[in-house]
């Protein structure tokens, strides 16, 4: 038994996934596995490659995938680029949704932004709106 069926035998309610980088990877891949395991993932920096090689793709497990899945990307982030997201995310039968950060990196920081709670702020209201949590 995996962490969330031990948490679905205390727990009541819809259960969500999600992760930065790897983290996020490996919720996707549990949920290929485990179509029924969560209602919807959150996605963060999902690396799509490693950084300067397009030809690695980590996407075999992407068409399995029938969990609805909010990614979120920054437009420098050298593990994928947001052209290589969008084609991505056509591999995916369930429901998915790209939110690209203008500017930010893998680690999603932008400068920019007027405060450190408007991009948290952004990706709720879109994982909200998306997933209607």
């Amino acid at each position: 038994m995996n962490a969330v069926g031990a948490l679905r035998g205390i727990a009541s309610g819809r259960i969500f996934l999600g992760g930065h980088s790897y983290g996020g990877r490996q919720s996707s891949m549990l949920c290929a596995e485990e179509p029924e395991l969560a209602q919807g993932l959150l996605l963060m920096s999902y690396p799509l490659h490693p950084p300067r090689k397009p030809e690695q793709r980590r996407v075999q497990h992407l068409p399995r995938l029938r969990t609805p899945s909010l990614f979120v990307s920054g437009t420098r982030d050298p593990f994928g680029s947001i052209a290589e997201m969008e084609d991505a995310l056509r591999l995916i039968p369930a429901p998915t949704r790209l939110v690209p950060v203008e500017g930010a990196g893998h680690d999603l920081g932008f400068p920019k932004k007027a405060s450190e709670n408007e991009l948290p702020n952004e990706i709720w209201a879109a994982f909200h709106e998306f997933l209607g949590t």
